[in-house]
C-alpha cells in the first residue's frame, strides 16, 4: 500500500508541475519572421497570434499576395518556437517515450 500512496504522491506532484510550466507558457511571446525580418509575428504561449509588423516597403498593392504568404510564414516560424519552447520546458516533466505533440 506504501508504493500505491507513493505513487499517487509522485503523480500529484507531476500534475502539479504541468499546471505550473503551462501557467508560466502563458506569458511567453515568441517572435518569428519571414523576408529578412519584413514580416514578423509575435505569438502567445496558446499559440495566437499577438501582433503582426509588416514593413511599410511591401504594402504596393502588387505585392499584397506576396505579404499575405510572408505573413503566414512568419506565424508558422513563430509557432515552431513555441513548440520547441513548450518541449524544452515540459519535456524534463514526461516519462520518457510520452510526447507533447
Amino acid at each position: 500500500m506504501s508504493n500505491l500512496n507513493q505513487l499517487m504522491r509522485q503523480a500529484q506532484e507531476m500534475q502539479s508541475r504541468l499546471l505550473e510550466a503551462q501557467k508560466k507558457m502563458e506569458n511567453f511571446e515568441i517572435f518569428g519572421d519571414s523576408g529578412g525580418g519584413m514580416v514578423t509575428v509575435v505569438i502567445g504561449g496558446k499559440g495566437e497570434a499577438k501582433k503582426i509588423t509588416i514593413d511599410p516597403k511591401l504594402m504596393l498593392p502588387e505585392d499584397a499576395e506576396v505579404v499575405g504568404d510572408l505573413i503566414v510564414v512568419a506565424f508558422n516560424n513563430a509557432k515552431e518556437k513555441l513548440e520547441a519552447k513548450m518541449r524544452e520546458e515540459m519535456g524534463v516533466m514526461l516519462p520518457p517515450g510520452m510526447k507533447l505533440f
